[in-house]
């Protein structure tokens, strides 16, 4: 599992999700000619995220990018370089028939009710400071949530303050705001 994977994951299940990471969705032949990819094997998600209490099913998309520029508007722009990284925001075929087939496969096992609101959500550790504005409005616009800087930070901060919790992304909140706290008392 991604370590970026499991901090998202640790989040949505501290609201109440049950999650799985790297969830592979089981495409019919039909699926992969509806999307011009006969030969992909299995889509993978990221994270998928189930609340049963509201019927609720969370797909998220996670981009780090902790070490680059960070997530820029052209990533939604199916003409550009880096749209292909984010084929369900940019290829509403492809979104359909995954996200279908997902909630065809999660109901035959029996993980989640039968018609679920669905939420495409993108997580990004970093975000283009100057398009940050530009995408936020592309994603309320497109009813999709962006989980940037800020919720991990307001989260991470939420969960360095609950009591003790064996998950690695909960420790590492603890031990850095400790030593934030410390120095700047």
């Amino acid at each position: 599992m991604d370590a970026f994977e499991s901090i998202v994951a640790t989040l949505l299940m501290r609201d109440g999700f049950w999650v799985q990471t790297s969830l592979k969705v089981n495409l019919t032949t039909e699926d992969k000619r509806k999307i011009d990819r006969s030969t992909v094997p299995r889509w993978e998600l990221d994270v998928v995220a189930y609340r049963p209490g509201d019927n609720l099913l969370r797909v998220v998309e996670c981009k780090s990018y902790l070490d680059s520029s960070g997530v820029s508007m052209s990533a939604f722009d199916s003409s550009k370089r880096f749209a292909n990284r984010f084929k369900l925001f940019n290829e509403p075929a492809t979104r359909e028939v995954v996200l279908k087939r997902l909630v065809s496969q999660m109901i035959d096992s029996k993980a989640i009710c039968e018609n679920p609101a669905i939420e495409l959500c993108l997580a990004a550790g970093r975000v283009v400071r100057t398009d940050a504005e530009r995408i936020r409005a592309h994603f309320a616009a497109n009813n999709w949530l962006l989980f940037d800087h800020k919720w991990l930070e307001s989260e991470l901060h939420k969960l360095a303050k609950d009591g003790y919790e064996n998950a690695v992304a909960a420790v590492t909140a603890k031990l850095l705001l400790r030593n934030e706290q410390r120095r700047n008392p």
